[in-house]
């Protein structure tokens, strides 16, 4: 059975990485597309500028942070293409979420992993 990953764009790529996805509305800085092991940058289906600013990163506020993220999901008609993409990919391999914030636990990829893996009745 594959698995959803998340993991900083920064580390090193892994070959049980698979398909791997960037998350973030930006691209992280530092990094050259050219260099990046990247398969697809779904910026479509990043938090909006305007919640991610509103986060600014702040754990305290990751619970609501995550409430208003899975709304802006919902009402995306891009999301569930999305779904679909990371479905198929995982018949075939780990699906590794790419983001660059720091914090490993409080960010839009943990958040996204959740939201799929209900999505997919996981």
């Amino acid at each position: 059975m594959s698995d959803i990953l998340c993991k900083r764009v920064y580390e090193q790529p892994d070959v049980t990485d698979g398909f791997r996805v960037l998350v973030d509305r930006l691209w992280p800085r530092g990094m050259k597309k050219e260099t990046a092991d990247i398969d697809l940058w779904a910026k479509d289906i990043a938090p909006s500028n305007e919640l991610r600013k509103w986060f600014g990163h702040d754990p305290n506020r990751f619970t609501e942070f995550q409430s208003r993220y899975l709304a802006e999901l919902s009402a995306n008609p891009d999301a569930s293409e999305f779904s679909s993409i990371v479905k198929s990919k995982l018949l075939t391999g780990n699906v590794t979420l790419l983001y660059s914030a720091k914090d490993t636990k409080h960010n839009n990829a943990v958040s996204l992993k959740d939201w799929l893996e209900k999505d997919f009745g996981a």
